[in-house]
């Protein structure tokens, strides 16, 4: 199946369209990261808002802790790996 690239195969929450416990957990996020938007990747987790807390909270800890590689070093090959994979997030 051949998607346009705008569409995926997992139908998302939009910001707009969320709701109750999503929105909740969207606002959440909005507020720890200072973003506006929420991410494509965080939204394919938006029909099961309790496993979406359990995957920012994964993130948090595997990307954002210190560890042998700072953080700015996590973000660069997160972003190498997507443009290799031609992923969007």
């Amino acid at each position: 199946m051949n998607l346009p690239d705008h569409e995926t195969k997992i139908e998302l929450i939009e910001d707009k369209d969320a709701t109750g416990e999503v929105a909740e957990v969207y606002e959440q996020w909005r507020a720890k990261s200072g973003r506006q938007q929420m991410p494509g990747i965080l939204k394919c987790f938006s029909h099961r808002p309790d496993f979406l807390r359990q995957v920012m909270q994964f993130s948090d800890t595997v990307h954002f802790s210190q560890g042998h590689l700072d953080r700015r070093t996590k973000e660069a090959i997160a972003s190498w790996v997507s443009w290799l994979n031609r992923c969007p997030y």
